[in-house]
């Protein structure tokens, strides 16, 4: 199933997306984490309102306002990490030592989530280094401490997309990567929720177009650190709650592994796309 958060005559509600992806059915949830929360109780009384053509709504993030964490893994695709030390934007790389013995996690604030089709601020003055990173994000259902990696996939509620734009220079120049990968906008995610039973996230196809060039395409099965040793983890010690994003890295391919580096600019189209969730486009202004 995909669940979707959307606006109809500026009324926000949460809805079932039909198979086809042509209609959405409203369902009784105040929001997506009540939804998420809820879901047994939910799922078993689907039938009532309507659907409506998603033609004729626009869609949000699928957690448009999240009270819970965003937690981001960094080098997470082997090609990446050695795009990424041979950049010459990673503070303190060391030849040879690309591959992190540990996942690289920091966080995004609530601040940097917009929907589909929304516009990504390029804050002229603040950076000149825009980039993109496509992620399979992980949506926590079930809340915990502790987790072990084999009970994993039992606390996820689904997925979706995110774009991890980052500010390159920044990103190096204050070597702790929250500054780079937190200003406004940052964090485009959507197009909807995907439901854990609905896919294999082991082997999903990962790709970004910018501008209709195709530039990042691989699959989650490349993922340095799995989705189930991710979650032990981060959970060694910190609780994980219902709602709680982790996004997973990204592939290679991004504007920094090019001679020249390709940043993004007022006007590109980044189209992100995961087999089994779908696509997620938003244009820089």
């Amino acid at each position: 199933m995909k669940l979707a958060t959307y606006d109809l005559g500026g009324t926000v509600r949460v809805g079932l997306v039909s198979d086809d992806e042509t209609s959405i059915q409203p369902i009784a949830a105040a929001d997506m984490l009540d939804a998420i929360v809820r879901w047994d109780e939910i799922a078993g009384a689907l039938a009532g309102e309507d659907s409506v053509p998603l033609s004729r709504v626009r869609l949000l993030a699928p957690i448009p306002h999240p009270r819970r964490n965003i937690i981001c893994v960094g080098k997470n695709y082997r090609d990446h990490a050695k795009e990424f030390a041979l950049s010459g934007f990673e503070a303190g790389a060391v030849a040879g030592a690309e591959i992190d013995t540990h996942p690289a996690v920091f966080t995004k604030p609530a601040s940097t989530v917009i929907g589909p089709d929304a516009e990504v601020d390029t804050h002229p003055g603040v950076t000149d280094s825009i980039d993109y990173e496509v992620e399979l994000a992980l949506v926590i259902g079930r809340g915990g401490k502790g987790i072990k990696a084999a009970d994993a996939f039992s606390h996820i509620f689904g997925y979706t997309i995110v774009n991890d734009v980052t500010a390159r220079d920044l990103q190096k120049s204050h070597k702790q990567w929250f500054i780079g990968k937190s200003l406004d906008t940052f964090c485009p995610m959507g197009p909807w929720i995907t439901t854990a039973d609905a896919l294999d996230a082991e082997n999903l196809d990962v790709k970004t177009w910018v501008n209709g060039e195709l530039r990042q395409n691989a699959n989650t099965r490349d993922l340095i650190f799995t989705i189930p040793s991710l979650i032990e983890t981060i959970s060694a010690g910190m609780t994980l709650e219902p709602g709680d994003i982790i996004a997973t890295g990204t592939p290679s391919g991004v504007g920094i592994g090019f001679k020249p580096p390709k940043f993004l600019k007022s006007g590109d189209v980044v189209k992100l796309s995961i087999s089994g969730i779908g696509e997620l486009t938003n244009r820089f202004a």
